[in-house]
């Protein structure tokens, strides 16, 4: 550990020593940097090659630690972020400062220092990171009026919200970043009696995308619209109506049922009705019978009569 830090500490001497002959130095300058989530950044200290530069020292105060990456023109190297950032060179032999699937652990202040044959160079980077908003749009009701609703939630910066139609109804809320520096932003458009929600649209920018993303705000998911709510009102009620009568009318057949059979004289007919209703009956059956009765005893005492008057009769 001991050498370690010797070779260290002879390392920074010597660049040290070199920058102090360096003549020409160039003041500090500082650029502001911004690269999107996941993509992989390059940061350039100076112009001159390899072969023309004494050393290149990057000092990096990142959000969670701080380390160098260094290199001078005799080999010696020194990397103690160990995190993937490493020196490149271009195909002309520029050197450069590789960060590959860049996140919000690179977010920081890069500050390089380089010395070459003739001057050298200072340069601090304030590099932030670009982070795309999740979108969305919708309409809600609110206090009986129909609400246009756009939102782009944790983004880095801020998105900025437009719509189609320009009204005077428009807020912009615009929350404080949370813990990770991200922003959501939240348009609400009133819409007046007759606008044709059909062509209504929200168009969000944001530095991450070439170009702006256009929304169509639709009901939210699970909205019923009042219309909606009072024909089921309707429905319902008369459903219940149509129920109430039919169970009043079941107990009323089923109250007069219950009298009938408290009252059994009522329901059995009297014996005289049914004396009525079988005499014609009665009588009829005795009148065919007589009449048969008096047809067989003629036969019987004259069946020559009776045989002749039948042929005489087909004669």
């Amino acid at each position: 550990m001991r050498e370690t830090m010797w070779i260290y500490a002879a390392f920074i001497s010597s660049l040290s020593g070199a920058w102090s002959q360096g003549s020409g130095l160039k003041p500090g300058v500082v650029r502001h940097s911004a690269f999107n989530l996941g993509s992989d950044a390059n940061l350039t200290c100076s112009n001159k090659t390899r072969a023309e530069t004494f050393y290149v020292i990057w000092n990096l105060n990142l959000t969670d630690k701080f380390c160098k990456i260094a290199f001078s023109n005799d080999g010696r190297h020194e990397n103690s972020c160990n995190d993937g950032k490493t020196l490149r060179d271009t195909a002309s032999a520029q050197s450069f400062l590789h960060i590959s699937n860049f996140s919000s652990d690179d977010v920081g202040t890069y500050t390089c220092q380089s010395a070459y044959k003739g001057g050298g160079d200072r340069h601090e980077f304030k590099v932030s990171i670009t982070v795309p908003p999740s979108i969305s749009s919708w309409l809600e009701r609110r206090d009986n009026k129909l609400v246009a609703v756009c939102k782009a939630e944790r983004g880095k910066p801020a998105a900025n919200i437009t719509w189609s139609h320009m009204l005077n109804s428009t807020t912009v809320e615009t929350t404080l970043p949370d813990s990770n520096g991200l922003f959501t932003v939240e348009s609400h458009l009133k819409l007046p009696e007759g606008v044709d929600i059909e062509k209504l649209s929200c168009a969000i920018r944001h530095p991450y995308w070439p170009e702006e993303k256009i929304l169509l705000p639709k009901l939210r998911k699970g909205y019923v619209p009042w219309l909606c709510v009072i024909i089921v009102v309707v429905v319902v009620a008369v459903f219940v109506v149509l129920i109430g009568i039919i169970f009043i009318v079941r107990k009323k057949q089923t109250l007069r049922r219950g009298q009938q059979s408290n009252n059994p004289a009522s329901s059995k007919s009297s014996p005289s009705d049914n004396v009525e209703e079988v005499e014609p009956y009665a009588s009829y059956v005795q009148r065919v019978n007589s009449i048969y009765n008096s047809s067989a005893e003629l036969f019987t005492q004259h069946p020559a009569h009776a045989s002749g008057s039948h042929l005489s009769a087909h004669t």
